[in-house]
């Protein structure tokens, strides 16, 4: 083994870390690589939202620990895993949301901020179009108050927040990793503040309880109010909206804290580590795939000439581990990574699109009338120039989903009207949600990883283990291989 990895390993030997978010995705399997990695560490003390400390073991005993993901970790220690789980770990009940993150035992409170050496803050609301006093409260009030908690901490040796690369907007060309400062529009619009963000909610939401709205009229409108103000401002959607204003928070309030940001991509699943394929949950581009093995996605919504930015999971954790054995006890430091492979190995929608085609062609689908479903290869745009294409996208599906309906009503198709109205709205659910990105003509500076790598000696050699090097990826063989059967077993199960 390379002394580099040694070294990582040994920084992580006795070290007490708190993690929000660790019921998610991306925590679960940062949690999982860990207790893998160093046995020896000291504790895992894993947030999780719940009423009190018995309910937060439940939760994480079934959603986490007791998850597939750590089967490899199970076989390795036999009989003796819930042993070691209950010794490593501490379920933390409590609320991201609140003042010293929901936490109200002072003993616990104490001896947390005693103890603690690294706060890892991955809990967020990932929902393009989120609720925007949720997504306030969650990435803006809770990074805030995760950076509040780790400055309490009397031995804090880093704060490690996620964040992600399309905090960027829609930007163009190759984006650096620089950071966002609070006020910063995107478009040059004046009165970005996060105070007056959240003074605009309270006031919004007090106004409709005036006008006694109903908690449906209530949820549009918070969600209306969202993407308002994010596009008002530059962004797409409230979720890059309200990881922006979180960045911009903690590099407002962070003082002579250490803190690291990782900006990932779109995180798919894991290509080696602790198991090639592992996924939970519908990431952005699988929504597509999800859509084209269902039958109700006939066209490929983008550009398969433009880069699609991916990154395996297990890829994110190593960087995120690699990350903070190189940056801790640095006072006053501040490191952005983006952490995808636009630009080390980049890789275009067609090869996805290509790799799926080939894929579902040699393992046929089965409908539920026991029938193979043929496979056929999806029209795209790519002959009109990139504004035309999202135009195409944005107003040409709508008419010719209304013209399908019609159509259905008028008895001209024999496919029922429910399921012509239930493949139009999943369509333009996927043309709202995914256009901006399905035309996403940047790439995303790497070098800071690069130079880590570098200095940390990161070789092929250590694949598998903190391999955080995009270049290691063969997309043919990861898409056909690794995750198109991945989504099949633990998505669609």
């Amino acid at each position: 083994m390379d002394a580099p990895v040694e070294r990582v390993i040994s920084f992580l030997e006795d070290k007490s870390i708190l993690i929000t978010g660790s019921t998610g995705f991306l925590a679960k399997m940062f949690v999982e690589k860990v207790l893998r990695l160093q046995p020896k560490l000291k504790k895992l003390l894993l947030l999780v939202r719940a009423s009190d400390r018995k309910s937060a073991t439940h939760r994480l005993h079934t959603e986490v620990t007791g998850t597939k993901l750590f089967g490899v970790l199970r076989q390795q220690h036999g009989k003796g895993f819930p042993d070691f789980i209950s010794q490593k770990t501490l379920a933390v009940a409590g609320d991201i949301t609140r003042n010293n993150l929901g936490i109200e035992d002072p003993a616990l409170l104490a001896q947390l901020w005693s103890e603690v050496d690294v706060v890892v803050n991955v809990a967020a609301t990932t929902n393009f179009y989120d609720r925007y006093d949720v997504a306030l409260k969650i990435n803006v009030l809770g990074a805030k108050n995760a950076l509040e908690f780790a400055k309490k901490c009397e031995n804090l040796q880093l704060f490690l927040h996620v964040s992600t690369a399309y905090v960027c907007g829609l930007r163009r060309g190759l984006i650096l990793e620089e950071t966002l400062r609070m006020g910063e529009s995107l478009n040059g619009s004046p009165g970005l503040d996060v105070d007056e963000e959240i003074a605009l909610v309270e006031e919004t939401l007090k106004e409709l309880q005036g006008r006694e709205a109903t908690e449906k009229t209530e949820k549009a409108a918070m969600k209306e109010l969202g993407i308002k103000r994010a596009r008002f401002f530059g962004w797409p959607n409230t979720y890059v909206f309200s990881k922006a204003l979180g960045e911009m928070t903690i590099s407002q309030l962070r003082g002579n804290t250490p803190v690291v940001i990782i900006r990932p991509t779109i995180i798919t699943s894991t290509l080696r580590d602790p198991f090639p394929g592992w996924i939970e949950g519908t990431r952005t581009i699988d929504s597509l795939i999800i859509g084209y093995i269902k039958g109700n996605l006939t066209c490929f919504l983008g550009d398969v000439g433009l880069t699609v930015d991916v990154i395996p999971g297990d890829m994110v954790v190593n960087a995120m581990i690699v990350t903070m054995e190189a940056h801790a006890n640095q006072p006053r430091s501040k490191f952005i990574y983006h952490v995808g492979t636009s630009v080390s190995n980049p890789v275009t929608y067609a090869t996805l699109e290509e790799c799926g085609y080939r894929y579902f062609r040699e393992n046929p689908r089965i409908g539920n009338n026991g029938k193979i479903v043929g496979t056929q290869k999806m029209p795209v745009f790519s002959s009109l120039p990139s504004f035309q294409r999202y135009m195409t996208l944005r107003y040409w599906l709508p008419l010719e989903g209304l013209r399908l309906l019609n159509a259905a009503m008028r008895g001209l198709f024999s496919e029922s009207y429910n399921a012509l109205s239930r493949r139009y709205k999943f369509v333009m659910h996927l043309v709202d949600l995914y256009a901006p990105y399905a035309f996403f003509d940047a790439c995303f500076d790497d070098l800071n990883l690069v130079r880590l790598g570098a200095a940390a000696g990161n070789k092929r050699s250590v694949a598998g283990i903190l391999d955080c090097d995009p270049k290691a990826i063969d997309w043919d063989y990861y898409f056909t291989r690794v995750h198109y059967p991945g989504v099949l077993e633990h998505v669609l199960k």
